[in-house]
C-alpha cells in the first residue's frame, strides 16, 4: 500500500515497527503485525518486486505450516504448484522411508517451492496488506537512536535520496549478513561448516516415489528435492577435502558425486536449467535475536546449516513468534522491552538445540553413537521412522528426538536385526571414495 511518505503515528513515529527485508521472514512479519493493529514500514534493499533469494535449500519444514496457514498462503502455495515435502534418506543401514500409520493421519508436510516463486508471492501479499508500506529500493544505511543509545529508527539510501524513518521498533529480517545486526552492535557466535555446497536446477529428473531424497554419506551429504512447475532441486555438501577437485572442475566433480550416489538421479539424461552454484564457507551463526530498540528475525538472527533446510521455516516462525511477543508493545500499549525479552526467551528455547546439534554436525563427523542407534532402527522400524520424520520437520526437538523411550525402542529394534543384512543398503561409502 502506498501512503504518504510524512504521515505520523504516535510521539514523533512515522511508524510502529520498520521492518529491513521483505523475503520471508520480513513480509511474513509485516503481514502478522499489521493485522494486529501495527503500523509497518517493510524496507526492501531490491527494487524488482520479484526478486528472489537465490542459495537456498527452496523447502519448508512442516513446522512452518501453521505459519503458511495463518498468512493464507496454503491455497496460493497448493495452486503454484508447490509440492508437499514428503522424502526418504539414504544410511549406510539402508533407506528410512517415513509413512503413515495404516490407521494414523498423513504426516505432517510443509512445501518444496522455488524461491522464484514463494518470495514475489509473499512480498506481494504484504504489499496488499492494510497497515503496511512496502518500500523498495531502501537500502538500510545506519540506526537513529536517542539520548540514552536506543534505536528509534533507521537511515535509508532510497531512489530519491537519504531517508530517515522514525519507528519504536527496528527488525532485522536481512539476513545472515545483517546491516542491522551490524550497525546495531549485536554480538555474533560462529561455527565452523567444515562442508560445502553446490547446487543446480533440473528438469526431467525422475526420484523414486516422487519424493525427496536425502543422503547421509558419513561425512558427505546430498538431497534432491522435487519443486513446483516440475523442476528438481539436486544438491551436493562434500567435506572439504574434495574442495580442490570441484574448484579444478566444478560441472565434472557435481556430475561425477551424483552419480555414484546409490540410487543415483539420472542427472546425465535431465536437463539442468540453471548454472551450477554454491558457497565454499558457509558458516553457522547465532546472534542475540534483540538489543534497546532491535530485534532479529531469520537468518538475521540465526543461520543454520544449509543441509538441514531449515532456514526457511524457522524464518516464518521467528515472524510469528515477534509478533505474538512485540504485537501490543510496538503501538505503545506495553512495555516494549519485556516484550523483546519474552521474543529473545522463545527464540532461545525453540532453537538453541537444533542449532547446538546442527553445528556439532558440520564438523562432518561421522554419526555419534545415539544418531547411529536411532537411524539404524529408523531404516528398519516404521514407528522410528515416523519419529525420525517429525524431527527432521522441526515438529520436534533434538532432547525428544533422543529422548531415553526412543533410544531404548531403538536398541531393541537393531538387537532384532542384529546379524542380518537390511537389504536396502546398497553402500557405506562416499562418492568417489
Amino acid at each position: 500500500m502506498t501512503r504518504p511518505e510524512s504521515a505520523g503515528h504516535g510521539a514523533g513515529y512515522e511508524y510502529d515497527v520498520a521492518v529491513c527485508g521483505a523475503g520471508l521472514a520480513g513480509s511474513a512479519a509485516a503481514i502478522l503485525l499489521a493485522r494486529s493493529g501495527v503500523r509497518v514500514a517493510l524496507l526492501e534493499r531490491r527494487s524488482d518486486p520479484e526478486a528472489y533469494k537465490v542459495l537456498c535449500t527452496h523447502s519448508l519444514t512442516a513446522n512452518a505450516y501453521p505459519v503458511l496457514d495463518e498468512l493464507g498462503l496454503v491455497p496460493a502455495l497448493e495452486k503454484a504448484g508447490a509440492v508437499r515435502n514428503h522424502a526418504r534418506w539414504y544410511t549406510r543401514w539402508g533407506w528410512i522411508e517415513p509413512r503413515a500409520a495404516p490407521t494414523g493421519p498423513e504426516l505432517p508436510y510443509a512445501y518444496n517451492v522455488r524461491r522464484s516463486t514463494l518470495d514475489p508471492l509473499i512480498r506481494s501479499r504484504a504489499g496488499q496488506t492494510p497497515g503496511v508500506d512496502l518500500l523498495l529500493g531502501h537500502h538500510v544505511t545506519g540506526l537513529v537512536r536517542d539520548a540514552g543509545g536506543r534505536t528509534v529508527g533507521l537511515r535509508a539510501s532510497t531512489p530519491r535520496g537519504e531517508r530517515e524513518i522514525r519507528a519504536r521498533l527496528v527488525v532485522g529480517a536481512d539476513g545472515k549478513d545483517s546491516a542491522v545486526a551490524k550497525l546495531a552492535g549485536v554480538a555474533e557466535r560462529q561455527y565452523e561448516n567444515t562442508r560445502f555446497g553446490y547446487l543446480a536446477h533440473f528438469r526431467n529428473l525422475p526420484l523414486p516415489g516422487g519424493i525427496g531424497q536425502t543422503w547421509f554419506l558419513e561425512p558427505d551429504m546430498a538431497y534432491a528435492f522435487p519443486n513446483d512447475d516440475g523442476v528438481t532441486v539436486l544438491a551436493v555438501l562434500p567435506d572439504r577435502e574434495r574442495l580442490p577437485a570441484f574448484r579444478e572442475d566444478l560441472e565434472e566433480s557435481f556430475y561425477a558425486f551424483v552419480r555414484a550416489l546409490p540410487e543415483a538421479p539420472p542427472i546425465d539424461s535431465a536437463e539442468r536449467i540453471t548454472k551450477i552454484i554454491g558457497t565454499v564457507n558457509y558458516p553457522l551463526h547465532t546472534r542475540r535475536p534483540t538489543a534497546p530498540g532491535v530485534a532479529l528475525i531469520g537468518d538475521a538472527a540465526l543461520t543454520s546449516d544449509p543441509l538441514w533446510g531449515v532456514g526457511c521455516g524457522w524464518a516464518l516462525e521467528s515472524a510469528r513468534w515477534l509478533t505474538q511477543a512485540v504485537a501490543a508493545a510496538a503501538t505503545g500499549r506495553g512495555d516494549l522491552d519485556r516484550s523483546l525479552a519474552a521474543y529473545a526467551r522463545t527464540h532461545r528455547r525453540r532453537l538453541r538445540g537444533h542449532q547446538s546439534m546442527a553445528a556439532d554436525f558440520a564438523k562432518a563427523r561421522p554419526f555419534n553413537p545415539a544418531e547411529r542407534l536411532v537411524f539404524a532402527a529408523a531404516a528398519r522400524d516404521a514407528s522410528l521412522a515416523r519419529h525420525m520424520h517429525l524431527f527432521a520437520q522441526r515438529l520436534i526437538g533434538p532432547l525428544r528426538f533422543l529422548n531415553p523411550t526412543a533410544l531404548a525402542k531403538a536398541a531393541a529394534v537393531n538387537i532384532r536385526y542384529r546379524g542380518t543384512s537390511t537389504p536396502a543398503a546398497t553402500s557405506t561409502a562416499a562418492p568417489g571414495r
